[in-house]
């Protein structure tokens, strides 16, 4: 393909997120009053072994965030209690990264779209940090300020002027960028619009090129909910599933972890599998579904990836919504692809490297009753 007809692509791909907006900073107690402090949500379906390193050592700070507890021994004897527990994020209109886990009173984006919202939390910036499952010493303080960035700068801007989000993603694209493993552009193009901000504060978001990253996701998780038949994808570090629409029953299977590049003195370090809700991105048609537009991915991880990025996503996806589409999946054999962080099992190093995870394809094999009706329809 040449690269006018790629350009042109591209703004049909961002074109389909033209009527989402960013429209608020609030914290999670805000938007699901009904949900108790003693409830953490987690990325992707239920929990249903031990809780993975990761994602408790993130519970524990969440605990500590709170205020629920003293220290970590305490916070630990309320896990092993049952005194505060876990449930999937997504099940409650919020998608959620990595091992991150949202408490009560954490800050998150809300996305709306006629009238429909979802939310992800804002994260601290590059590791240490709560959503690689190796917390450091000033991450409940940076969450802290976190919240008031969001809570007293961002939140009368957006009030004023929500922001709308097809901007960064098309800016993403154009600049070999897929919106989820590479975030700077989308990053850059959403502080344009933020023309209220301050030069010391637009400086808080460019210093961080994942601060987007979430916000991306609520936007996918969005479209997933209003647009999909996969309402929901996502993984724990146990399972990778997906749950379809007018259903509460996730589809699972065991989830490995990524392939792709591993950093330096990790190569052979025990990863943790798939994990986190950013796979809503590339179930939305960007991400891994969008490597066809990012030379520099698609190189480095060329021997984990098919050999015509571009069929594989023509094959894939659904040709006017642009999204990961079941019934292609069923009747075409292709999988889809999540690109993805990989994080250490032991949860002693954190971030490890980054890939990209290939779904297994007997994940969709035994589809549901509703399936059926996917494909006669």
């Amino acid at each position: 393909m040449n690269p006018n007809k790629f350009d042109e692509e591209i703004a049909l791909i961002a074109s389909r997120f033209d009527d989402i907006f960013w429209t608020d900073i609030l914290l999670r107690s805000e938007a699901l009053p009904a949900l108790p402090a003693s409830v953490m949500l987690h990325a992707g379906p239920p929990l249903t072994a031990v809780i993975p390193a990761a994602i408790r050592q993130a519970t524990l700070e969440a605990i500590l965030f709170e205020g629920l507890a003293e220290d970590h021994e305490a916070a630990a004897q309320l896990l092993a209690h049952g005194k505060v527990t876990l449930q999937p994020a997504q099940d409650h209109g919020v998608v959620t990264p990595l091992a991150q886990v949202v408490s009560a009173s954490m800050p998150m984006f809300a996305t709306t779209r006629h009238g429909t919202t979802r939310y992800a939390p804002m994260v601290e910036s590059t590791p240490p940090a709560l959503r690689f499952g190796k917390p450091g010493a000033g991450s409940r303080a940076q969450l802290q300020l976190l919240a008031r960035f969001g809570l007293h700068v961002l939140k009368p801007i957006l009030q004023a002027r929500p922001v709308a989000l097809s901007i960064p993603i098309q800016d993403a694209l154009l600049g070999g960028e897929e919106c989820h493993a590479l975030t700077a552009r989308a990053n850059v193009a959403l502080v344009a619009q933020l023309n209220a901000l301050s030069l010391q504060d637009r400086q808080v978001i460019l210093s961080n090129p994942g601060f987007v990253l979430p916000l991306l996701m609520a936007v996918c998780a969005l479209r997933l909910e209003q647009s999909g038949h996969i309402v929901a994808a996502g993984g724990n570090g146990q399972v990778f599933g997906y749950r379809l629409r007018e259903s509460n029953e996730w589809q699972t299977i065991t989830a490995t972890p990524p392939q792709g590049t591993r950093f330096s003195g990790h190569e052979n370090t025990a990863a943790l599998g798939a994990i986190g809700d950013s796979a809503v991105i590339d179930f939305c048609g960007l991400g891994a579904q969008a490597l066809a537009f990012v030379p520099t991915l698609a190189n480095a991880w060329k021997e984990f990836l098919p050999a015509d990025l571009h069929a594989h996503r023509v094959q894939l996806l659904n040709e006017h919504s642009g999204m990961v589409d079941l019934k292609n999946i069923l009747s075409r054999d292709c999988a889809p692809m999540v690109n993805l962080a990989i994080l250490d099992k032991a949860a002693e190093a954190g971030l490890i490297g980054r890939g990209v995870f290939t779904v297994p394809p007997q994940l969709f094999a035994d589809p549901q009753e509703q399936l059926k009706d996917v494909l006669i329809n």
